[in-house]
C-alpha cells in the first residue's frame, strides 16, 4: 500500500486515503485544478483587461487606416488604460496619419501584389520582401509583446498577421469591401474573428462561424456632425459673414486619399459652368494628394470653391454637404451611409478584385446611390447627374433616409467589445508553441527556407566577422533549443522555436 498525498484534499483526510498501487504506476504530485486554474484564469483576464497591448497592421489608403484608427479610438474609450502600436509602411500615408491622430507608429517592408496575378514580379521579388517583412513584423511582436493583432488591408498587413499568427497571437482582421480580397482572404484562414461589413460578404470566406457582421468602422467625429450652418462658416467664411448659407446647396467631391484624374478632370471641365449658372452652388472639392498640384495650376480661384489635397477636417465636410460625388471606396460609402448623404459613385475601374464596382451595386441597392462607370464619365455627365439630384428635393431626402436605414453606426464600438471578449478568454500565456495551425505553419516553413536567400546582400556585404552559432541567437534562446531537447520537440513548436532565432539573427546582419 502506498499513500498518495493530494492538495485539494483536506488534511484531516490525508492520513485516512490509501490507495492500492500495482509496480508499474508511476506517481506524480498533485495540485488542485479548481483552486490554482480558476485563480490563474481570473488574474490573466483582469491583467488582460487592465494592460491590454494592440497592435495595428494597416497601410496603404485611407481607407484601410482610419478603420483602424477608428476602432482604436473606440478600444481607448472602453479601457483608457490600453497599449497601442500601428505597423506600416515607411514613407507613406500612414505614417504621417497615425502619428498625427496621436498613436506611435512602426514601420516594415512591404511590397503591393502586382496584376495581372502572374506578374514576374510576383514569382521573384514579391516572396522575398514578405520574408523579410514577417521575419521584422515577429521581431516587434516579440518586443511588444501584444495580446492582439488587428489587421485592416493593405499589403503591409499580410505579413503582419502572418508573423502573429506564427507567434500564437490572437489575431482579427476587419474587412471594409463587399467581397474580401487576397490578403485577406489568406489570413481568414488563420484569423480567430473575421469582422466583415455586410451580410453578403461572408459567404466569401471559408471559414464563416469566425465572422462576425458588425458594418465598417467609421471616425467618432463623423457621428457627432456639426450643424450646417457651423460647418459651412468653416470652408466658406467670407460669404459666409456676408450672405449666410443657410439656403446653398453644397457639394462635395471626393477623388480618394490618393485622387482619382478622371474625376478631377471631370469636375474641372464643367464645374465653372455650373457655378456660373447657378449663384447658390459651392464646392469643397478634395483632388488627392499625389493631383493636387497639378489641379491647383489648372482650376482658377473662386470664392465659392475649396480646393484641397486632404481634409482633415471631414466630419465638417460632410455636415456641410448636401451631396457627395466619389469614389466608391468601402470607408467612403460606410461614411456616406453613417451620415445618410445622397451620393454619385463612380468606381475606380483599377481597384483590386472589382471592389469598387460591388460596393457601388450594394450602395445602389441599400441607399439608391447614383453609380456612373468612368467609361461613361465626363464633364457633360457628370454635370447633368448633379444638377438632376440637386433639383430633385424629393429624391435627395429619400436617398437621404434610406442611406441613415442601412448604416451601422456602432461598429466601431460593437469591434472593439468582441476585441477585449477575446482577449479575455485567452487566459494561457502566448508562446510561439502554441495556437499555431497547419496552414500557418506550412506558409512559415516556406518563409523560414526562403529566409537565408531573401537576406543575402547582407550575407556578402555585411556579415560581422567570427560569428558563432551560438552568438547569432539570443542566450535565451540558444539554452531554450539546448536544454529542452529541441529534436524531440513536435513540428508546432520546431517552427516556433526557429522563428524566435532567425528573427534575433536578422538583427546581427
Amino acid at each position: 500500500m502506498a499513500t498518495i498525498f493530494h492538495s485539494s484534499l483536506p488534511a484531516s483526510l490525508h492520513a485516512q486515503t490509501r490507495i492500492p498501487l500495482s509496480r508499474n504506476v508511476r506517481i506524480f504530485n498533485c495540485v488542485s485544478l479548481d483552486q490554482t486554474t480558476s485563480a490563474s484564469s481570473t488574474t490573466s483576464s483582469s491583467a488582460a483587461t487592465d494592460s491590454l497591448r494592440v497592435v495595428f497592421a494597416a497601410g496603404g489608403t485611407g481607407g484601410h487606416i482610419y478603420p483602424a484608427l477608428a476602432i482604436a479610438d473606440a478600444l481607448k474609450s472602453l479601457n483608457p488604460k490600453t497599449q497601442f502600436l500601428f505597423v506600416g509602411t515607411p514613407k507613406s500615408m500612414e505614417a504621417k496619419a497615425v502619428p498625427f491622430s496621436g498613436y506611435p507608429f512602426t514601420a516594415v517592408p512591404a511590397a503591393p501584389l502586382v496584376r495581372p496575378l502572374f506578374s514576374p514580379n510576383n514569382f521573384f521579388i514579391l516572396p522575398f520582401v514578405i520574408t523579410k517583412s514577417t521575419f521584422k513584423s515577429y521581431k516587434i511582436l516579440q518586443e511588444f509583446n501584444p495580446h492582439i493583432v488587428i489587421g485592416t488591408g493593405g499589403f503591409v498587413s499580410f505579413s503582419t498577421c502572418l508573423a502573429a499568427a506564427l507567434k500564437g497571437v490572437k489575431l482579427v482582421i476587419q474587412e471594409q469591401n463587399s467581397v474580401p480580397g487576397i490578403a485577406n482572404f489568406l489570413l481568414s484562414l488563420f484569423a480567430d474573428k473575421i469582422f466583415v461589413a455586410f451580410d453578403s460578404t461572408v459567404k466569401s470566406f471559408l471559414r464563416r462561424s469566425k465572422c462576425v457582421v458588425c458594418g465598417n468602422p467609421v471616425r467618432l467625429s463623423l457621428m457627432k456632425q456639426e450643424s450646417k450652418t457651423v460647418a459651412r462658416q468653416h470652408f466658406f467664411p467670407n460669404v459666409a459673414a456676408k450672405e449666410g448659407l443657410e439656403d446653398v446647396k453644397v457639394v462635395l467631391v471626393l477623388g480618394g486619399s490618393l485622387g482619382a484624374q478622371t474625376i478631377n478632370f471631370a469636375l474641372l471641365n464643367s464645374c465653372y459652368q455650373m457655378l456660373n449658372e447657378c449663384e447658390d452652388l459651392f464646392i469643397i472639392w478634395q483632388t488627392g494628394v499625389e493631383a493636387f498640384s497639378e489641379m491647383e495650376s489648372l482650376a482658377r480661384n473662386h470664392p465659392r470653391v475649396v480646393l484641397t489635397p486632404f481634409l482633415p477636417a471631414l466630419d465638417l465636410a460632410y455636415a456641410a454637404a448636401d451631396l457627395v460625388v466619389s469614389r466608391a471606396g468601402a470607408m467612403t460609402c460606410s461614411e456616406v451611409l453613417a451620415t445618410g448623404k445622397p451620393c454619385i459613385l463612380i468606381p475606380s475601374p483599377n481597384a483590386a478584385e472589382g471592389h469598387q464596382f460591388k460596393n457601388a451595386s450594394l450602395m445602389a441597392n441599400l441607399a439608391g446611390s447614383r453609380v456612373i462607370m468612368e467609361d461613361e464619365l465626363g464633364s457633360t455627365s457628370l454635370r447633368n447627374a448633379i444638377e438632376e439630384m440637386l433639383d430633385n428635393e424629393t429624391l435627395m431626402a429619400e436617398m437621404s433616409e434610406r442611406a441613415l436605414r442601412a448604416a451601422k453606426p456602432n461598429a466601431s464600438a460593437e469591434i472593439a467589445q468582441h476585441i477585449i471578449s477575446l482577449v479575455n478568454l485567452s487566459t494561457t500565456k502566448n508562446d510561439p508553441a502554441k495556437a499555431l495551425n497547419v496552414p500557418a505553419i506550412a506558409l512559415g516553413a516556406f518563409l523560414a527556407a526562403l529566409y537565408p536567400v531573401a537576406y543575402l546582400p547582407q550575407l556578402f556585404s555585411g556579415l560581422k566577422s567570427q560569428v558563432s552559432a551560438q552568438n547569432m541567437m539570443h542566450p535565451q534562446l540558444f539554452q531554450k533549443l539546448m536544454s529542452n531537447k529541441f529534436c524531440e520537440r513536435d513540428m508546432v513548436q520546431k517552427v516556433g522555436l526557429l522563428f524566435q532565432c532567425l528573427a534575433h539573427w536578422s538583427t546581427i546582419l
